[in-house]
Order: C-alpha cells, then sequence, then structure tokens
C-alpha cells in the first residue's frame, strides 16, 4: 500500500497541522504495517502557480511547446502521478484567511487534469482517481463547525470535499482540531479531540475493502 503524506502549513515546527499529520501517518503505518510513506512537503518544494504554461499542454497541444511549456508540464505530471499512484493521501490543510494555503491551491491546480483525474462525459463530470483513502487534517485557529455562520464563513473542508469528490475521491475522513489560537485550554482540548478521531480515521477499513 502507498501513502502520500503532505503538509502545506507555512509555520515549520509551530504548526498544528504538521504535528497531527505526522500522527495520522504513524498510526495509520501501525494498523497498516508494510505501508510505503511517500512525503511531500508543499512549503519545501512549492509548485508555481498555475499559469498558462502550465495550461497549454493541457489543451491537447503536444507539439511547438516552448521550454518554460515543457518544464511547467513535467511538473504537473509529476505531481499528478504520484498522486494516482497512492493509496492513500495524508492532506494537512490549516486554515488560512477562510481557506486553504495557497500551496495546496497550487497542488490542486496541477492534479486537475482532463483525462487523469476527471473527465467529463455525456452524463457530465467523471472522477477518474476512484479507490483512494483520502485523510485530512484541518486545522483553525478558531471555531467554525458548531454554527451556521462559522460554517458558510470556511471555504477550506468544504471546498477539499468538493474538489476530491470531483476526483471520485469518495473516502475522504477529517481530523479537525479547531480553536487552537483561543488559549491553552482550548488548545489542548483540541489537540485531544483530534487524537480520537486520529485512531478513528487510521483504523476504519479502507472503503473498496469494507463489508
Amino acid at each position: 500500500m502507498q501513502l502520500l503524506h503532505i503538509d502545506s502549513a507555512i509555520t515549520g515546527s509551530n504548526s498544528v497541522s504538521r504535528q497531527l499529520t505526522a500522527q495520522v501517518v504513524a498510526a495509520w503505518t501501525a494498523a497498516h504495517p508494510g505501508t510505503q510513506v511517500q512525503r511531500l512537503d508543499l512549503v519545501a518544494n512549492a509548485p508555481a502557480h498555475f499559469t498558462m504554461d502550465a495550461m497549454t499542454p493541457r489543451t491537447g497541444q503536444t507539439e511547438g511547446l516552448s521550454e518554460a511549456q515543457q518544464r511547467e508540464n513535467a511538473v504537473s505530471e509529476q505531481l499528478v502521478s504520484q498522486f494516482l499512484a497512492a493509496d492513500v493521501v495524508v492532506i494537512g490543510a490549516p486554515l488560512y484567511n477562510f481557506s486553504i494555503p495557497t500551496q495546496l491551491k497550487a497542488w490542486i491546480d496541477r492534479i486537475a487534469q482532463p483525462g487523469r483525474t476527471f473527465q467529463y462525459t455525456a452524463n457530465g463530470p467523471e472522477g477518474l482517481a476512484k479507490g483512494k483513502t483520502v485523510i485530512v487534517v484541518s486545522s483553525r485557529g478558531g471555531v467554525y463547525s458548531t454554527s451556521e455562520g462559522g460554517r458558510a464563513m470556511e471555504h477550506q473542508e468544504s471546498y477539499l470535499q468538493t474538489v476530491l469528490g470531483f476526483f471520485g475521491v469518495t473516502d475522504v475522513r477529517f481530523v479537525r482540531a479547531e480553536g487552537v489560537a483561543m488559549g491553552d485550554a482550548a488548545k489542548a482540548s483540541a489537540l485531544s479531540a483530534a487524537q480520537v478521531q486520529i485512531g478513528e480515521a487510521a483504523n476504519q477499513p479502507r472503503a473498496q475493502q469494507a463489508a
């Protein structure tokens, strides 16, 4: 089994999401011996923002590509191949300004490829990355999940659920730590709750293996 471990928090060792993704990976590998882990740090190795140089090869143009287009296409190809090869993906996704880090968005823009992760059919779009388990570690300074107003403000978990579903991923699990900037007690409570969720996410059978 191949596991892809992705982090996108810019705060390094102070990052709650990085702390929790490491714990998720440790729990998963303990529960699933033989799992092989690949690491992708989107801060240390951030893909450039999506541009026409990156877009052009996806329009079907294969001849006459510029050096920049070939270079950007190679980055996208490496990232989408890595994603498609993974059976399990653990994504660290802190909430920045009500959404996800730009580094994580740039990665999504690179792997959202027609014919690779999705296709359009006569019946509408179809995801092509089926059969994966994705565990999203969601960290938040405030609390957004307990009120209608808070849920309307966040475009982190809701966006990731949507885009992963568009890619055909139906087994998406969330480990959430929120309120981590609201004082020591609130942070401790959030991390304690996240530990329970990590155990559940790591030990629950994968969707295609479930009875």
